[in-house]
C-alpha cells in the first residue's frame, strides 16, 4: 500500500499509469479459431449434427436402409444427457431457499460491522504497540520479523473478515438504505481494508453479473491452454512470473487496472462510456483510501507503516485472491460464450469450498456459501448463506440436479492456490468451454 500511496502522490497524469489494454483483437481471433476447430473436431467424431433431431435420424436410417435401434437409443440417451444437465430456472430454484433467507436485518448486519471493526481496531492497535516497544525496537532486523510476523497474520486476516462485510455492503445485503451501505462500504473497504469502495463495488457487480463467461467476466482474465503459444509477449511474461506474483496480485488488480480497469485511476473497460458524475462518485472512495493510508503514514513513519499497516494488508489481499480464485476454479469448471451463457448455469460453475467450520463463519460463509450468493448475490446476506446452501443442496437433490453442485473441501487452502495457481494460473481447457 506505500506503492498506492507513492504513486498517488507522485503522478499527476493519471493516464500515464494505464497499461497497454487486454488484446481484444486477440481475443476474438481466439475464439473463432477455438469455434472453428470445434466446428471441425464435432464434424470428424460425431455421426449425426449437433443440430440433428430424432426424426432427422430416423429419416436417415430409412433412407440408408438399417436397422437403427441402437443409433437411435444412442441419440435419446444423449439428449436425456443433454436436459438432464440443464439447471432449473431461478425462480425454482428461489422456492428452494426458506423465505427467511431473503430477510435483510440492518441491527444484525451492523452487529457482524461492529464485531469486526473492534477486531480490526484490537489487533492493528496490538501490533502498533510491540512495533513502537522499547524491547522491539532494541532487536536486530531478523529477531523482529517472527516477533510480529503472527499479529500480522492475525491482522490481515481481521482486514480479510472486515472486508467481506463491505463485499456485503457494495452488494445492498447490509441494508435496504443505501446511506447505510454506503457508510458501511466506504468505512469497512476505503478505509480499513485501503480499497476503493464505489470503484470495487462497480467492477465486482460486472463480475457478478457475467460470471464464467470466456470473455465478459472480470476480476480476471480467461485463457485457452491449448492457445498458450499464441499469447501476446506481456501475457506471456505474466505467465512465466506467475508464482512470484501472489503477494501483489490485488495491488496489480487495484493499481494497473489489469484486466478490468484501475480502481484507483479510472481507465480500462470498467470505466468506458461512464458519465463523469459516475467518476466523481468513485473518486470520493478513491480519495478517502488515499487520505487513510497518507495519514497512517505520515503519523506511523515509513517502517511502522510497512510493519503494521502494509504487511497485514498483504496478508489480507492473500485471502482475497485465494478465496476469489478457488471459488472459481475446478477440474470440471465450465465457461460459456455469447451462444451458450446464462445467469443460472454460470453460477453453477462457482465453488463452494469448505475450510473450515469457524474460518468459514468469520470469513461469513464467503467461501462455503458462495453458489447460493452468486445465484442470489444482491438478496441473501451472509448470516442467511449457511442455511440458505444446505436449502439448496436439498432441493437440488430432491428434483435430480444435484450434480449441478460443487463443494469441495479445502481445509489446506494455503497449499491449494500454490499449487493450483502454478498447475492452471488463468487457463481454461478447450474442452471445459461449451460453445453450443
Amino acid at each position: 500500500m506505500t506503492l498506492l500511496v507513492v504513486l498517488t502522490l507522485l503522478i499527476v497524469d493519471s493516464s500515464a499509469l494505464a497499461p497497454t489494454p487486454p488484446n481484444r483483437s486477440f481475443l476474438r481471433d481466439r475464439n473463432a479459431r477455438a469455434a472453428a476447430n470445434s466446428v471441425t473436431r464435432i464434424a470428424a467424431t460425431s455421426t449425426t449434427p449437433a443440430s440433428t433431431t430424432l426424426p432427422d435420424v430416423v429419416q436417415k436410417l430409412s433412407t440408408n436402409s438399417v436397422d437403427g435401434t441402437a443409433e437411435i437409443e444412442d441419440f435419446i440417451a444423449k439428449e436425456d444427457l443433454r436436459l438432464k444437465e440443464k439447471a432449473p430456472s431461478l425462480s425454482k430454484i428461489r422456492r428452494m431457499l426458506p423465505p427467511d433467507a431473503f430477510e435483510i436485518d440492518t441491527p444484525t448486519s451492523l452487529m457482524y460491522f461492529g464485531l469486526d471493526l473492534a477486531f480490526v481496531a484490537a489487533s492493528i492497535t496490538g501490533l502498533y504497540a510491540v512495533v513502537t516497544s522499547d524491547l522491539y525496537r532494541s532487536l536486530p532486523f531478523y529477531e523482529q520479523a517472527p516477533m510480529v510476523a503472527p499479529l500480522q497474520v492475525l491482522s490481515g486476516f481481521a482486514m480479510w473478515c472486515m472486508w467481506c462485510i463491505g463485499h456485503d455492503a457494495g452488494h445492498g445485503t447490509v441494508s435496504q438504505s443505501k446511506t447505510i451501505s454506503r457508510i458501511v462500504g466506504e468505512i469497512a473497504h476505503s478505509v480499513v481494508c485501503l480499497t476503493p469502495y464505489v470503484p470495487w463495488q462497480k467492477s465486482h457487480l460486472k463480475h457478478h453479473l457475467n460470471h464464467n463467461h470466456l470473455e465478459r467476466d472480470y476480476s480476471h482474465q480467461w485463457f485457452i491452454r491449448e492457445e498458450k503459444d499464441d499469447l501476446p509477449l506481456a501475457f506471456k511474461a505474466s505467465y512465466w512470473t506467475r508464482n512470484f506474483q501472489l503477494p501483489i496480485l490485488y495491488l496489480v488488480y487495484l493499481l494497473a487496472g489489469v484486466p478490468d480497469g484501475g480502481h484507483v485511476y479510472f481507465y480500462g473497460r470498467m470505466w468506458e462510456n461512464e458519465s463523469t458524475e459516475e467518476k466523481m462518485n468513485a473518486a470520493w472512495s478513491s480519495l478517502i483510501s488515499i487520505a487513510t493510508a497518507t495519514g497512517l503514514w505520515h503519523l506511523m513513519g515509513t517502517a511502522d507503516f510497512a510493519v503494521t499497516i502494509m504487511a497485514p494488508w498483504l496478508v489480507c489481499s492473500f485471502w482475497l485472491f485465494m478465496v476469489t480464485y478457488l471459488q472459481h476454479h475446478s477440474d470440471d469448471g465450465k465457461l460459456y460464450t455469447d451462444d451458450t451463457w446464462t445467469f443460472v448455469e454460470g453460477g453453477f460453475q462457482t465453488v463452494d469450498r469448505d475450510y473450515g467450520k469457524w474460518v468459514n463463519r468469520m470469513s461469513h460463509h464467503m467461501m462455503d456459501g458462495h453458489v447460493v450468493h452468486h445465484l442470489f448475490f444482491a438478496k441473501v446476506p451472509h448470516y442467511k448463506l449457511e442455511d440458505a446452501t444446505v436449502a439448496l443442496q436439498k432441493g437440488l437433490e430432491e428434483s435430480g440436479k444435484i450434480h449441478l453442485y460443487k463443494r469441495i473441501d479445502t481445509p489446506d487452502y494455503t497449499q491449494e492456490i500454490i499449487k493450483q495457481f502454478d498447475e492452471n494460473w488463468f487457463f481454461i481447457n478447450e474442452a471445459q468451454v461449451v460453445r453450443e
